[in-house]
């Protein structure tokens, strides 16, 4: 059976940094720092998705502009966000992340936000998943199996 989105989901939870879209860069960094994620879903309501900010944006930003982006409302930073399901394998998320560059996709379910996936959460799952076959691989040749 291959891996899902929701298996993820299923050990990681579903809780989402969330911020408002006209609350400052400079308050969306202090969010980024305080909850220790390298991305913000930005929603008025914590359920549609308006967006995403990273750190990478507010990089690109502060290089670009300087330090007075930072009085800057998040919506005029973020960048549009792709989205997944929780029925998305781990196969096809893992190019998606690739192909677009991207490493924090927030996970959709029935039109609500339902919680968010990271490359390394990606990683994560990948490294289980060698570790399982290498278990059973074992096993079947030791005759354990």
């Amino acid at each position: 059976m291959p891996h899902t989105v929701a298996r993820i989901l299923e050990r990681k939870g579903s809780d989402v940094a969330t911020v408002a879209p006209d609350i400052s860069l400079s308050e969306a960094v202090r969010l980024l720092t305080h909850r220790g994620v390298g991305a913000l879903v930005v929603s008025h309501n914590d359920v549609a998705v308006l967006g995403i900010l990273s750190e990478r944006d507010v990089i690109h930003q502060l290089a670009e502009r300087g330090a007075a982006v930072l009085d800057e409302p998040v919506s005029k930073h973020m960048s549009d966000a792709l989205t997944c399901d929780p029925s998305m394998t781990i196969d096809v998320l893992s190019a998606l992340m690739t192909e677009q560059r991207i490493r924090h996709l927030p996970v959709m379910s029935s039109g609500r936000l339902a919680g968010i996936v990271s490359i390394g959460d990606v990683v994560k799952t990948r490294l289980d998943e060698l570790m399982e076959t290498s278990q059973h691989l074992e096993a079947y040749v030791t005759g354990r199996y």
